[in-house]
């Protein structure tokens, strides 16, 4: 029995380590160079089910480990895309603000030029509306927030993940394999929530995208009729200064 590898120092939880070389290579080959399954004793299939459960442990353990570095990276994306989206923000709130010390510019350039000439008076072609500030905005930099600590990128979530409760070591074959066969469901049900993370994450980089374009576009709008003003003044200025 597999007991007798315990016996010997060996751990079970360590097993497929501690195998030689030649003995993982039978078990990769499933033995199809020693007369197959058939051919094997039942200690040796009993220490090949140890070895094929701990292997498919530490596949769906990669696997996990891919998806939460995929959930990560598109956790960033969307900090990142929320902050060039704050960005936007502030500066077409910048441009407002220019508009208003525009305004006051195109007041004073009207009233100059002495008694006879004809009041100025500035071409405008829109007027400037400012920042979209909608909820959407709001909302989506809470879920955010609630992806970083789901990702452990916060002290709460990393305290949580220390709390699991240990699992105790198997005696023998077979529970070996029912111990890893509970790891490998954890990891596959954790795989799948990761995955569920991820399709909304898609989702809420589609509508961030979108609103930054919407954003843009507005902001460019603005930047443009401020160009346009800009021109105007200082084609006034030049005239002003010709006389």
């Amino acid at each position: 029995m597999l007991g007798d590898h315990t016996q010997k120092g060996i751990s079970t939880s360590s097993y497929s380590s501690s195998l030689t070389y030649a003995t993982r290579n039978k078990y990769k080959n499933d033995f199809r160079d020693s007369g197959g399954l058939e051919s094997q004793s039942v200690q040796e299939l009993e220490s090949y089910a140890t070895y094929k459960a701990e292997e498919t442990t530490k596949s769906v353990n990669n696997s996990l480990k891919i998806a939460v570095d995929m959930r990560e990276d598109a956790t960033r994306t969307l900090v990142m895309l929320h902050e060039q989206s704050e960005q936007i923000t502030r500066s077409h709130a910048i441009a407002a603000n220019i508009d208003q010390d525009l305004s006051r510019g195109e007041k004073l350039l009207g009233s100059l030029g002495g008694m006879f000439s004809k009041t100025w008076k500035p071409k405008k072609n829109r007027q400037i509306a400012g920042p979209l500030i909608t909820r959407d905005a709001v909302q989506t930099k809470g879920n955010h927030l609630e992806q970083r600590e789901k990702l452990g990128l916060t002290s709460a979530s990393k305290q949580q993940s220390k709390t699991r409760t240990p699992l105790h070591e198997p005696t023998d074959a077979l529970q070996k394999v029912e111990v890893e066969k509970s790891k490998q469901d954890d990891a596959l049900s954790e795989i799948s929530n990761i995955l569920g993370e991820l399709k909304d994450m898609a989702i809420d980089m589609g509508t961030e995208i979108e609103r930054s374009n919407k954003a843009l576009d507005h902001f460019d709008k603005d930047v443009e009729e401020l160009d346009y003003r800009v021109k105007g003044a200082n084609q006034r200025g030049r005239r002003l200064l010709g006389k």
